[in-house]
Formats: C-alpha cells, structure tokens, sequence
C-alpha cells in the first residue's frame, strides 16, 4: 500500500489518441518510469469518444491492452471521479481515446519530506508543456 504522509506531488495525465487506439508501444516508457521509482501510478482510465459520440470508460486491466499495462495494477487508488473522466470525454473528438493517469512524482517526495521537516511548506510545482518550451526556444532564436 502507498504511504500517503510520504507522498510527493500528484500529477494528472491526459493522453490523447485521435485514431482511438491505446498502442502498447507506450507500456515500456511508462513501466519503466513507474519500475524506477521515478513516478508512481496510482490510478488509470481509458476514456473512448465512439464516432457516434457515445463515451465508455473502463480502466485498464478491463481494456484489451491490459496485459502491456498489468504491472502498474498493483497499488490502484479511486481517484479519479465520474465527473473527471466526463470532462475529460467532453473534449474528445468522436474517434479518439484518452489514457487518463494520476501518478505521484515519486522523485519528488524525499525533497518535499525534507522541506515539512524544516518547517517550509512546498506551495506548489509548475508544469510547463513541452510544445510551449519548444515555442519559447524558438522565440529564442528568432530574437
């Protein structure tokens, strides 16, 4: 079970595939994350927009690339609620899929333990894009 007082910051994932495939191709990347202790996944869903518009959800043990996925099957929490996944399916374009994953920044937590333990509050992390870093560097350049 996780340690929720030794719990480094959460992050949530939205993974967006406009053909409506979850490839297995993505299962290494993320197992080896997850194995190294770099990030810990704590919760996954696989949101589906059908071309007619109707959503399912299942997560993905259920799915039919869950055998890829298996091993982050091991300390799931519920933490994503009906009303996460609806927005999420809410953006999706009819065809498309979405991996929805919560993990904990696994790496980050001995620096967050550190600081409570001095008294110091963590207040926060930003997330900056990757397409938004590749537009600032360009910007960069042009200058």
């Amino acid at each position: 079970m996780v340690d929720v007082d030794q719990f480094g910051p959460l992050d949530v994932a939205v993974l967006v595939f406009e053909d409506g495939t979850l490839h297995t191709d993505l299962a290494p990347a993320l197992l080896d994350l997850h194995h190294s202790g770099v990030v810990h996944v704590l919760d996954d869903a696989l949101v589906r927009r059908a071309a007619d518009g109707t959503v399912s959800v299942e997560e993905l043990v259920e799915s039919e690339v869950a055998g890829a996925f298996a091993p982050l099957d091991s300390d799931h929490l519920d933490l994503l609620s009906e009303d996460d996944l609806a927005e999420v399916a809410a953006t999706l374009a009819p065809g498309s899929a979405a991996l929805v994953l919560v993990w904990e920044n696994s790496w980050a937590a001995r620096i967050d333990a550190a600081v409570r333990a001095s008294g110091g509050q963590v207040r926060g992390f930003l997330r900056i894009p990757h397409d938004t870093v590749l537009a600032s560097l360009a910007a960069l350049d042009e200058e």
